[in-house]
């Protein structure tokens, strides 16, 4: 069936191979690319249910690839994963929360790639801000946008996102201490 159709785009071999061994047998087909070009022609080729898409890819990076699927409203209705041994390196362009997308950390395992195939399949279904609908009444000053509101509104996210990043980061901040303090005391028992 078409709407099984999962494209894995992803330059390691083992990663594609994992995918297909952890999916439930018999359920989905799997196509695969091992670079962002020859994803992408499957993308606007296939008819596809999910994309899993590395973030960092030969010839044609994720970055790259998802801004084209995000440039077209019908790619953009795909469930989308995208996958990153580098989180950081996916946060740099696309900042947290992920509205529209999954995010996999590589490496993963089976109950982990399950969960982010739902939540992008949750995700995909959620609705989508326009951006052009606030253009067609330009003539008409009641109707337009304040853009102090706007630049508030968009501030006001932006510290969400901010805040929400230096809660993760204190927590990681936390764990590393906690880390340092139990080497510390490894040392000192060593040492004596």
């Amino acid at each position: 069936m078409a709407s099984n159709k999962i494209l894995v785009i992803d330059d390691t071999t083992v990663v594609r191979i994992k995918v297909r061994e952890m999916l439930p047998p018999g359920n989905f087909q799997v196509l695969e690319a091992k670079d962002g070009i020859e994803g992408l022609n499957l993308i606007r080729k296939e008819k596809l249910g999910l994309i899993m898409l590395d973030f960092l890819l030969p010839k044609m990076n994720g970055w790259d690839v998802y801004q084209e699927i995000q440039a077209q409203p019908e790619l953009r209705k795909i469930p989308l994963v995208i996958m990153s041994g580098r989180k950081e390196e996916v946060v740099e362009k696309l900042p947290e929360p992920f509205q529209y997308f999954e995010f996999l950390g590589k490496p993963f395992d089976q109950k982990q790639l399950i969960l982010a195939i739902k939540a992008a399949m949750a995700k995909a279904k959620l609705p989508r801000e326009d951006d052009g609908t606030s253009a067609s009444s330009n003539n008409e000053p009641s109707t337009q946008i304040n853009p102090a509101a706007t630049a508030a509104v968009n501030s006001s996210g932006e510290i969400e996102a901010l805040n929400a990043k230096i809660t993760k980061m204190q927590a990681e901040i936390n764990g590393l201490k906690k880390q340092l303090t139990q080497v510390v005391s490894f040392i000192k028992q060593k040492v004596k």
